[in-house]
């Protein structure tokens, strides 16, 4: 998801919100004697905001032909212009050394390689007119990726556009990393990413801390201009990283189904969290840990009782690429405090 990720609005539902992620600098809090919340520590050791290329820009062996989720057989005769549509895949076309040739981007997609390239969306949602200008060659997009009529009408224009399944486990990395570098033509380089980033994801989950107890993690999904709080479940796209770490999903441990449900002081106190994660703008959106600790029933469980707030970079988080390592590091640093390296 990145994101990584949560794609607009309720309005669009909440399975969608997924995608819909956007970059804003971590807060810090102090906790009731003193303390940091996880929060606040990881602002000042957060790693920078960017993405790590292979050593070397591949060439591109085409064409190639892959199957996209939606039936079609989509065949890319050249990788020249790229525009992948969400920002979980700009970063792996990034980290498989392609970034010279990607033309555009969209808002969740926010590492510091990708900056000055032009937004074709039009708030979350893709402009077929802002990505046809731009000529691409080649159009990468998901489940999530809309509206319907957007996607049509660049494949009406003749661009190959591939549709991958969206990402919410650590299962989905390598497979989307195959099938991203099998379309743009450097399996060769998909299979050193994919080798790297499991390689990494292994040692992010051995280094997290054994704890005693597994501490159970509720996910929130806060959009405070929006008046959108929403509390995760076994599909929300969370789960699987709080797992890596030692942790439990408190949504799932509840009985929720789905990805999310609106957060009530009921679904949380039964959830009974010992730790929140949420995204950075999203706790920003509610005033950070101070303003997050107002909402309903979060002051009343063990995470508002302790302030043990874990804050990750929007178009980080839900990513499930080649960040995903840095990710758990960054969750589990937050969570077991005392055990940081």
């Amino acid at each position: 998801m990145s994101s990584s990720t949560i794609r607009t609005g309720a309005a669009r539902g909440p399975a969608l919100l997924l995608l819909a992620l956007g970059l804003l600098l971590a807060l810090t809090a102090c906790g009731p004697s003193g303390t940091t919340t996880g929060a606040a520590a990881a602002s000042s050791s957060r790693a920078p905001d960017a993405v790590e290329p292979l050593p070397v820009e591949p060439v591109p062996q085409l064409p190639a032909t892959t199957a996209s989720v939606d039936g079609r057989q989509v065949t890319v005769t050249s990788a020249e212009r790229i525009i992948p549509l969400n920002g979980s895949l700009s970063e792996l076309v990034f980290s498989l050394g392609l970034g010279p040739k990607v033309v555009a981007r969209d808002v969740s997609t926010t590492f510091q390689q990708a900056t000055a390239l032009p937004v074709i969306t039009q708030a979350h949602d893709v402009s077929a007119e802002g990505v046809l200008s731009l000529h691409p060659t080649v159009v990468l997009a998901d489940r999530s990726t809309g509206p319907a009529e957007a996607i049509a009408q660049i494949r009406a224009a003749g661009v190959p556009l591939l549709v991958l399944d969206d990402a919410k486990r650590l299962a989905d990395v390598g497979p989307r990393i195959d099938t991203v570098a099998a379309a743009l033509g450097v399996p060769d380089a998909g299979r050193q990413l994919k080798e790297r980033t499991e390689q990494r994801i292994d040692e992010a989950r051995a280094a997290a801390p054994a704890a005693a107890r597994h501490p159970k993690v509720a996910f929130l999904y806060l959009r405070g201009s929006a008046s959108v709080y929403l509390l995760g479940g076994p599909a929300s796209g969370a789960g699987s990283l709080i797992e890596a770490v030692g942790g439990q999903d408190a949504g799932t441990a509840a009985g929720l189904t789905g990805d999310f449900t609106p957060l009530t002081s009921e679904a949380l106190v039964k959830a009974a969290p010992d730790a929140i994660l949420v995204m950075s703008k999203g706790l920003d959106s509610v005033g950070g840990v101070d303003g997050l600790l107002k909402l309903p029933g979060v002051a009343q469980t063990p995470a508002g009782l302790d302030r043990r707030i874990v804050s990750i970079e929007d178009g980080q988080l839900l990513s499930y690429g080649p960040r995903t390592p840095q990710v758990l590091r960054e969750i589990a640093a937050q969570l077991y405090p005392a055990d940081a390296k």
